[in-house]
């Protein structure tokens, strides 16, 4: 009886450790010090990382671009033919919907009237073919804090 319990914690805290210790290596802090492809911010979504490019210079509001990147979590293109998408836009107080639609490889792309300001927060919702919905927010405008290196305090 008591191997048997013990047997059961052990297996229960291993299928804890290792189903947690995904969530840990890509948190979005985590994925904020990381270098993007293109440039833009990077989310889980499932099994995949969505990273989002957004118009950085927009003032006032206006049509701009808004592009969806689809990458495996070792950052391997997964194509977006037949996949569809949406971006809700929250920027000052102003909000856009934006369909996105397949434009190359892995990439989704749609036009949106947005300004560009540091409290943007965008819901992406993508449906590749045959998958179930998956979904990111991001914060592509907030300023990152940039993980300390640990050797710049010292001396040599």
């Amino acid at each position: 009886m008591m191997k048997t319990r013990t047997l059961i914690y052990s297996a229960a805290a291993s299928l804890l450790l290792f189903s947690g210790s995904s969530a840990f290596a890509h948190s979005d802090e985590y994925l904020d010090t990381q270098k993007t492809p293109n440039g833009g911010q990077q989310r889980m979504a499932g099994n995949y990382h969505f990273e989002l490019v957004v118009a950085k210079d927009s003032k006032e509001a206006r049509d701009n671009p808004v592009i969806v990147y689809v990458t495996d979590h070792a950052n391997a293109k997964i194509p977006t033919v037949g996949a569809g998408g949406t971006a809700t836009i929250l920027a000052g107080k102003q909000k856009a919907s934006v369909k996105l639609v397949p434009d190359g490889d892995n990439r989704l792309k749609g036009i949106g009237k947005y300004a560009s300001t540091p409290d943007m927060k965008v819901v992406v919702s993508i449906t590749l073919p045959g998958k179930p919905a998956e979904q990111a927010r991001f914060t592509p405008l907030a300023p990152v804090a940039v993980a300390k290196d640990a050797h710049t305090d010292q001396k040599h």
